[in-house]
């Protein structure tokens, strides 16, 4: 067992990072060798699996993120983009390879990961399952086929919790379609919709987002004309389609060239 990749999970509290330590744990090609947490959460201290309510598992959660990733061959991070940030130095210093589930993050804040990549492996994405990267290379290829008289719009659901939107996912979503047309998806984004908006603007592509519940991560792209519509579609209804993905992640980026890449690079697509 020791020499499988010890991995390491960041937000070790969240739903997330509860649904990652359950995978890890239940791999047999990796080991959890790290749990983190914010300094002053009651978790620090504490054996992970007992913070969880279970039997104890031999790995006590920490708010030394670097101590962590230096017994670590992998970080899987799914928290904020302020952490994620500070969390890619860390994994650069110890030569981890950092996949990164964590969404909301700008432009500005994605381009401050670069430094990290030429050091290790970032491996980033939106969605972390295999069906949403299809589906991301199905509107591709959609909306390249079909021109700007189908009006495309990005309709996406999450539950209550979620603090960010459009999801990660919607926004690859999008920028699948403005790569599929030949434009950039800042130059055609229509999001926030509310009052007396005036018509739709040829070519924009929209964003839709819809908060409620305990949903686990719906999309839908709408391609529609006059006369007719196509729609591509995604449902998750468990988020360990988004756990194993991303363990799958963290043992793809074993031995790789430092830099970014993202899903579609870890299937191959």
């Amino acid at each position: 067992m020791s020499n499988l990749p010890g991995i390491v999970i960041t937000g070790a509290s969240g739903r997330m990072g509860q649904m990652l330590i359950k995978t890890v744990l239940d791999s047999d090609k990796a080991r959890l060798v790290g749990a983190v947490e914010r300094e002053g959460h009651n978790w620090v201290g504490q054996d992970i699996g007992a913070a969880m309510g279970g039997a104890d598992v031999g790995v006590t959660v920490t708010s030394d993120a670097l101590e962590a990733f230096a017994k670590a061959q992998a970080v899987i991070d799914f928290t904020a983009p302020a952490a994620t940030i500070e969390f890619s130095k860390l994994a650069a210093q110890a030569r981890a390879v950092h996949v990164i589930g964590t969404t909301g993050m700008t432009e500005e804040e994605m381009a401050q990961l670069e430094p990290s990549a030429r050091h290790a492996v970032i491996v980033r994405a939106g969605n972390m399952s295999l069906g949403v990267n299809l589906l991301v290379q199905l509107t591709k290829k959609v909306a390249a086929a079909l021109d700007d008289d189908f009006d495309i719009e990005v309709i996406e659901a999450h539950h209550h919790h979620k603090v960010d939107a459009p999801s990660g996912t919607a926004l690859m979503l999008g920028e699948a379609a403005a790569e599929g047309r030949g434009v950039s998806l800042k130059d055609v984004r229509d999001s926030g919709r509310d009052g007396i908006t005036g018509a739709r603007k040829k070519g924009d592509i929209g964003f839709t987002a819809i908060r409620g519940g305990d949903i686990v991560g719906e999309h839908d792209v709408l391609f529609a004309a006059a006369g007719e519509r196509i729609v591509l579609r995604h449902m998750a209804t468990d988020r360990a389609i988004f756990a194993r993905g991303a363990l799958k992640a963290a043992l793809w980026g074993q031995g790789k060239t430092p830099g970014e890449y993202d899903m579609l690079d870890v299937l191959g697509l």
